[in-house]
């Protein structure tokens, strides 16, 4: 056994914060299909008309919707649980966290973390200070994919990695207008925050390294924030990264990422989907046999039950937060150069 682990009961009392779109998604996709060792037992949501459309998946369920009590404080006094998925706005992330950990509860936080450094910083001392388990929902670094390209980088299996290629790319501007998405005050950023946030983590966590210089470009397309973003970067080992975003382009959400080494080549995307290497001699990518995902939240309870070693503690959205402030830093004054913080993991 290795890493947090946690006396299991029955089952897990998990409460959902949110009931918007993704939230739904992860009900949908995921949550449901662990009704044998989870049990949803409230969801917290001011929308009345959220919560009515989670209601619908349930029923389709053939399930009684779980009660929805919109105020958070009251949600933790009156309810048992074990532990809170919180898919909310990305404004309300970091006290929602404090919150729940204070109640003593384990947490998972759909990305990007929190909206600053010093939020990220925040979460970390909380998290010492309680105990309590916190794991950032990022599907690529939660995904056995990533952990297998991971280890296969660290152990020499590339060679010496030389270079890191990634592109993301999504109709994200045109299907997230009038949302709160383009609404800096609550998102904290674009299409490179939001949808990109998987790109920036997978990256930093394929590297495994401190960033030394970040030059970035990033275009709003007449948006209130940015939807297209341009990122050269290089780490304290001297791996080149390039970093694509494209937010306007025709409906789709994908992406592509290449590592390139001196023994080979790996090929994954920025979820963590699928992991492929080709080798000298060899005229195509072939499949690196690695179990399936299940998803964040079956990567979760393996971390919970000290199965795994957290792959995405707080101290991933500290990495993340302080790469995207050098490449806002480096946007803002016109593609100079900028020299991040230390990254903290």
């Amino acid at each position: 056994m290795i890493g947090h682990q946690h006396p299991m009961a029955s089952k897990i009392r998990l409460a959902l914060i949110g009931c918007g779109l993704m939230a739904r998604h992860h009900v949908r996709t995921e949550l449901l299909h662990h009704r044998d060792d989870t049990e949803i037992t409230v969801v917290c949501d001011p929308s009345e008309a959220a919560y009515e459309e989670m209601a619908v998946i349930f029923a389709e369920h053939g399930l009684p919707p779980p009660p929805n009590e919109p105020d958070l404080d009251r949600l933790l006094a009156a309810y048992p649980l074990d532990a809170v998925f919180i898919i909310s706005p990305h404004v309300y992330h970091h006290d929602q966290t404090v919150a729940s950990l204070r109640a003593g509860v384990d947490v998972l936080l759909e990305k990007p973390m929190v909206m600053t450094a010093e939020e990220a910083q925040s979460l970390i001392a909380w998290r010492e200070r309680t105990g309590r388990l916190l794991v950032v929902a990022f599907p690529g670094s939660l995904s056995p994919q990533i952990r297998k390209a991971v280890q296969m980088l660290r152990g020499g299996e590339l060679g010496e990695v030389l270079s890191i290629s990634a592109t993301v790319w999504q109709n994200w501007g045109p299907v997230t207008a009038g949302t709160w998405r383009q609404q800096r005050a609550i998102s904290g950023g674009g299409f490179l925050f939001d949808t990109g946030a998987h790109m920036l983590n997978t990256i930093a966590d394929l590297v495994g390294e401190d960033f030394v210089e970040v030059i970035a470009w990033m275009d709003n397309h007449h948006r209130a924030v940015d939807t297209l973003a341009t990122v050269m970067a290089r780490t304290a080992g001297g791996v080149l990264v390039t970093l694509h975003a494209c937010g306007e382009t025709i409906p789709s959400c994908t992406s592509n990422v290449y590592v390139f080494g001196t023994e080979g080549i790996l090929r994954t995307d920025v979820w963590g989907r699928f992991l492929e290497l080709q080798r000298a001699g060899e005229k195509e990518f072939a499949a690196v046999e690695v179990p399936p995902s299940r998803g964040v939240w079956e990567q979760f309870k393996l971390v919970r039950r000290g199965v795994l070693q957290n792959p995405c503690p707080p101290e991933v959205g500290l990495r993340m937060a302080r790469l995207y402030d050098a490449i806002c830093s480096s946007a803002e004054q016109g593609g100079a150069s900028v020299r991040p913080g230390p990254a903290g993991v």
